[in-house]
């Protein structure tokens, strides 16, 4: 056996264990969330359970293993050595792939990524054949791949998208209209024949989709349900109705129980159903790698890929071990599932995503209907509604993104429609059913607000786009990299692999590098004094960090130090958008505040805004700068160049008695810096003038002279509300202690 084939396993072997860990952080948000949202237990409980369901659904996992090995292609259309290369490009774009929607904190499917991975290193191995060899033609191509499973899977991105949305959305207005949000005394009368219909759900979809292909389900049971199912799911419910009935006499919180009960099938079945996603190639390789050792002939046409896979049951254990302990100790896992809960929260929180125009279209032509809709609906009815979905207070409500009926809603809506997508054999993914239903249901249970729906329309739009380009993406890359690899051999494959682990170490970098800036931020913990408290730490630092960003865009300007004026760019962008989310936080804390403490949060709001404001100041000075020096502009003569060193060293003087102030918590220079500030205004004003001179004489460009003036303006601007920042701090200190 060649020396290639031996490294490709061992490529193959590491990319699976990468892919489990990328996997798994991408696709907890299916069966995590709804327990997260609405806290049903600790942290560590709700994993557990997730993590039994993992262990079991592993176990069950074997049967799933052909898509990976002749799902979308023809097997026995290719040679031992054309396969290995088909995989390993395949696992190479999909760590990737996964790993950059991971760091944006975005759901995508898994299976989607694997299907169109797997067409697009298969087409590029097909046409590298039909091209090498006279006897084929690209009408050849269709004996190579199955080209309508990419097809049907489109179509089930969008059908699975409107429907779960819309099923999600009635099933949570119709919840919400029983039980409404104070839902105790309703539940106590309807909520076990209403928790008995979630649980039947959910152990339809543990019966039917999880354990489907394990073998430890009769076959005689699958077919009486098949054949008997709406006897079946009828018996299911009444027995589950009965027991719940009983836990809540017993006075067990049944809607906890129903939600960890789904969370746990809901675990199995992406461990059942999607760890193909993961170790599928991996393990197919290994395979062909065993066929090819028996043979002796590398050359040899992979027909029995074709035939039904068997996996170790020790790989698989060890398969499912690793997807718990990423579970427990993935940052990115709780990153993507962080993007679901601020879409569907009922709390007011920071918005990720920005506006768009399709968005603002979108609420505008809610808002026209739901006008409408209230001149139609009689004012009685409106009312009786509008009662139904009075939200709790923030007191009642707690810290958890939604409550337990909304939970319990996603989890069975989205347990019903993945299995009757499987049995009516419709392509459903896990990630899009979920995640649509989640926001199906927070639509119709009015987490959308006014100030609110524009950003997660958009948000939403943006997770639904990067669905497609998983698709677009998989198959570009693998296309690409497989056509490389079977084109170059050793040489191409050491020239990928090495990228592919640069482009993860340097990801690692940034995720290190992010975490370090997020430290600045301010935590509001449930200690109201240690909130305010922090706010003081990250004054002087920001202070200190826009005195040497102003200093170094200046020198940098000078010399026109191209990439030093662009990290200047970063640095100022960086601290602004701190600031400013900074600023969209104080409500929280302002809330949370006891009466006496509203002269504290006056200046607490002064001073989060003042520092807003000296940051964007400097984002203005930087960013012009570095566009004139990056557009080849001509520099500032000897003169301007003297003015503004001048200028500098004032502006440093100041910023120096200002941050030893803020350091020491002493502001008995305040005056100082008064006249200080009085000081440099006035040579601000003879150097306006200066420049004003030096324009009526032609001695300056008109755009070196606009930046000139632009970066006395800002800098202006900055001195003018360090100052204000100072005093408010100092005001702010003083009712704090």
């Amino acid at each position: 056996m060649e020396p290639i084939f031996i490294v490709i396993v061992v490529i193959l072997a590491l990319l699976a264990v990468l892919d489990l860990i990328v996997g798994v952080a991408n696709d907890a948000i299916n069966f995590l969330n709804a327990a997260l949202g609405a806290k049903v237990a600790p942290h560590n409980v709700i994993l557990f359970v997730a993590a039994a369901g993992i262990i079991v659904g592993v176990l069950t996992s074997s049967g799933m293993m052909e898509v990976a090995r002749n799902g979308v292609f023809y097997p026995g259309q290719f040679t031992f050595a054309e396969i290995m290369v088909l995989f390993v490009g395949v696992m190479l774009a999909d760590v990737v792939l996964l790993n950059t929607f991971n760091s944006l904190g975005l759901p995508t499917s898994t299976t989607v990524s694997l299907v169109f991975e797997l067409l697009g290193s298969a087409v590029a191995i097909a046409l590298y054949k039909i091209a090498t060899d006279s006897g084929l033609t690209i009408n050849d191509l269709g004996d190579f791949i199955n080209s309508g499973k990419a097809m049907v899977i489109i179509s089930g991105i969008l059908v699975s998208v409107v429907i779960a949305f819309t099923v999600g959305g009635v099933l949570m207005y119709i919840s919400r209209l029983i039980f409404t949000f104070r839902y105790n005394k309703m539940f106590s009368r309807l909520g076990a024949m209403w928790c008995g219909i979630s649980l039947t759900g959910i152990i339809y979809f543990a019966l039917f989709k999880g354990l489907k292909s394990s073998g430890l389900v009769p076959i005689e049971l699958t077919s009486f349900i098949n054949e008997n199912t709406m006897t079946a799911l009828l018996g299911i419910w009444v027995v589950c109705s009965a027991l719940l009935a009983l836990l809540q006499y017993l006075k067990v919180n049944i809607l906890k129980f129903t939600i960890l009960a789904g969370t746990f099938a809901l675990a199995l079945a992406f461990a059942g159903n999607d760890l193909v996603n993961f170790i599928g190639i991996s393990f197919a390789g290994f395979d062909s790698f065993k066929l090819a050792m028996d043979s002796g002939d590398i050359s040899m046409k992979m027909d029995a890929l074709a035939a039904p896979a068997h996996v170790n049951l020790w790989l698989l254990i060890g398969a499912g071990v690793i997807m718990v302990i990423t579970l427990f100790f993935s940052r990115d896992a709780m990153k993507v599932a962080q993007t679901q809960l601020d879409l569907s929260s009922q709390q007011e929180n920071e918005e990720r995503f920005s506006t768009s125009v399709l968005s603002r279209n979108i609420v505008r032509l809610a808002v026209k209907f739901n006008a409408t809709y209230n001149k139609l609906m009689p004012i009685s009815a409106q009312e009786w509604i509008n009662n139904r979905f009075t939200p709790l207070s923030e007191e009642e409500r707690g810290n958890a993104s939604y409550d337990l009926i909304r939970a319990a809603v996603n989890l069975t809506a989205a347990s019903i429609l993945i299995c009757l997508g499987t049995s009516l054999k419709l392509p459903l993914s896990t990630t899009y059913v979920v995640f649509m239903v989640a926001m199906g249901s927070s639509l119709a249970d009015r987490a959308w607000g006014r100030d609110s729906a524009v950003y997660r329309i958009t948000g939403v739009l943006v997770v639904i786009s990067g669905w497609f380009m998983t698709a677009i993406a998989g198959f570009t890359i693998s296309f690409l990299v497989g056509l490389f690899l079977i084109w170059g051999g050793w040489i191409a494959l050491t020239i990928v692999s090495l990228l592919c682990g640069c482009a993860l170490l340097q990801q690692f970098i940034f995720k290190a590098k992010a975490k370090k800036e997020d430290s600045l931020t301010i935590k509001h913990d449930a200690d109201d004094a240690d909130a305010l408290y922090s706010c003081t730490e990250t004054v002087c630092t920001t202070m200190r960090e826009i005195s040497d960003i102003y200093n170094h865009m200046l020198v940098a300007l000078f010399t026109e130090n191209r990439k030093a004026l662009k990290e200047t760019v970063q640095q100022s962008e960086v601290l602004y958008h701190d600031a400013n989310k900074r600023k969209y936080e104080i409500m929280m804390t302002i809330k949370k505040l006891q009466d006496q403490k509203i002269e504290t949060a006056h200046f607490y709001v002064q001073v989060v805004d003042y520092i807003t404001e000296v940051t964007k100041a400097l984002l203005h000075c930087t960013r012009p700068a570095y566009e004139h020096i990056d557009n080849n502009h001509k520099g500032f003569t000897e003169e301007q160049i003297v003015d503004l060193k001048l200028i500098n060293d004032e502006v440093e003087n100041i910023f120096n008695v200002v941050n030893e102030m803020l350091t020491n918590k002493d502001f008995s220079r305040l005056d100082d810096v008064l006249v200080m500030r009085d000081a440099l205004f006035e040579i601000m004003a003879e150097r306006i003038k200066n420049q004003i001179r030096r324009i009526k004489a032609g001695e300056a460009s008109t755009r070196a002279s606009a930046l000139y003036f632009n970066i006395l303006n800002e800098t202006k601007t900055m001195i003018l509300q360090s100052r204000n920042l100072l005093k408010s701090q100092a005001h702010f200190l003083a009712n704090i202690n």
